[in-house]
């Protein structure tokens, strides 16, 4: 694919009000072709800085719309996408369309600043190799987690999610070989760990998820935005405004993502060294070690419980209904139970209203207590637990819809063009997954001061971890 088409992209990052590669209203200068762009002093500079922002919007897309097609969120208004809620997944969905052409976006974007962009401009650094190294790699690991089947070439066949994973690992080896940092190296073995997951590949999965710790037992990789310059998280106005609401049970996670200042644009964690923790306790527990799984899980809750809380935030506009479709909890005298076969807990629900400030961790957080922890005797006991704590440490971060086995169908534009797209037309929504925007729903009674969610996804994917959409590995 020409660069040209990219062009726009890139000089997106340009920081200086001289740069004429951009046109007001976003037109591109027409006197701005491929020869003259690479010609440009430091080209690579800015292609990658183009290509930074441009992931960065679309992890703000992919987090916005994948939470509301799990039990995170629900979408109590009607702006962003109001069928992924029930959830309803046609390959006619424009949403659909947008997700698939950010993966070819990261993916051609990448790919032309290493074979394109770093050919002509010498100044090429390692640095910008390995940043576009891992953007192509994290474009496959969009398509492997979040797709049945997606194109892993511009113009070509569609290939399934195995296809993609396998092409993310190998695109992050060789992004390896770029840097020498710590904590990249130990993100970039969290991602590939994190495909080896997805695979049900137990033993590369364990073998890379110990590789992080070995570098890095606190390591956080986040996307940044800059809301001066108008590059915008989407998924910010939503939870810090009105428009998605959290399942009850995740109250108390609720804004990840706030405001302290106008125009404050909060960054979007995309690895992080509570993964590997999981990874190693779920193969634990796959291998009937209950004790080992409880081991790490302990030393999970102790890397979370150091983890950063945002204090005094001022959440005083959240209603939890303000006009919308379903009124929520909003005082801390609510108890939530996770489903009708479970008990109460208290100090899930967070008092909101003036005077109250409120504190919310805003890199990992979990109700999970070491009790909890200790408590279960089974493998099943001790697996919906870390499927909690999962869901909560990944709040707001766009992973939930993987771990409840849902994936998105090719686009109808793809399904028109390609024969070999035919097949992935349908979306994959499991059979165990509750229909009608029941994973959303629950029962709150005013007097008594109660919320029972109708169901406990959790405890669900555990009964089906034999299937072949849940609990890699386990199936």
């Amino acid at each position: 694919m020409n660069i040209k088409n990219y062009i726009l992209i890139a000089s997106l990052a340009c920081a200086c009000s001289s740069c004429e590669l951009l046109q007001p209203n976003e037109i591109i200068n027409p006197n701005v072709d491929e020869d003259t762009f690479l010609k440009t002093p430091n080209a690579m500079s800015t292609w990658v800085n183009g290509a930074n922002r441009s992931f960065a919007t679309i992890i703000g897309s992919y987090v916005e719309l994948t939470e509301i097609l799990s039990d995170n969120y629900f979408n109590n208004y009607s702006q962003s996408s109001k069928v992924f809620d029930f959830p309803t997944i046609l390959y006619t969905d424009i949403d659909v369309t947008n997700l698939q052409r950010h993966v070819g976006t990261l993916r051609e974007t990448a790919i032309q600043g290493l074979e394109v962009v770093a050919k002509a401009d010498a100044t090429t650094t390692d640095e910008q190799r390995y940043n576009l190294y891992y953007i192509k790699g994290y474009s496959y690991l969009l398509a492997g987690e979040y797709f049945r089947a997606l194109p892993v070439e511009n113009g070509g066949e569609v290939k399934g999610w195995k296809e993609n994973l396998n092409l993310a690992i190998s695109t992050f080896t060789e992004a390896l070989k770029f840097t020498s940092d710590t904590d990249e190296t130990a993100f970039i073995n969290t991602l590939i760990a994190r495909a080896y997951y997805r695979l049900g590949d137990k033993v590369n999965a364990v073998k890379y998820a110990s590789n992080v710790l070995t570098l890095s037992t606190d390591f956080t990789k986040q996307v940044t935005f800059d809301g001066e310059n108008n590059v915008i998280s989407s998924i910010q106005g939503y939870i810090y405004g009105t428009n998605f609401q959290p399942l009850p049970r995740l109250d108390f996670l609720d804004p990840k993502y706030f405001q302290t200042k106008a125009k404050e644009a909060r960054p979007i964690c995309i690895a992080k060294a509570e993964e590997p923790y999981l990874i190693l306790a779920e193969a634990a527990l796959a291998d009937n070690d209950v004790n080992g799984a409880k081991g790490f899980l302990r030393t999970l809750l102790t890397l979370v419980s150091n983890r950063p809380v945002a204090t005094d935030i001022n959440d005083q506009l959240e209603g939890r209904y303000n006009g919308g479709y379903k009124e929520y909890p909003n005082s801390s005298e609510y108890r939530v139970a996770a489903s009708s076969e479970d008990e109460f807990r208290s100090g899930l629900v967070l008092d909101r209203q003036s005077p109250h400030l409120i504190s919310v961790p805003y890199i990992s957080g979990t109700s999970v207590t070491e009790e909890m922890i200790d408590a279960p005797t089974t493998v099943d006991g001790l697996l919906e637990v870390l499927y909690l704590m999962r869901q909560e440490i990944f709040m707001a971060e766009g992973r939930r819809a993987a771990d409840l086995g849902i994936r998105f169908p090719v686009c109808e534009t793809e399904a028109a063009n390609t024969p070999s797209a035919a097949e992935y037309t349908t979306a994959q929504i499991p059979s165990f997954i509750p229909l009608n925007q029941d994973m959303d729903a629950f029962e709150m009674d005013k007097e008594a001061k109660t919320v029972v969610i109708k169901y406990n996804m959790n405890r669900i994917i555990v009964r089906n971890k034999s299937s072949e959409y849940v609990a890699p590995f386990f199936n």
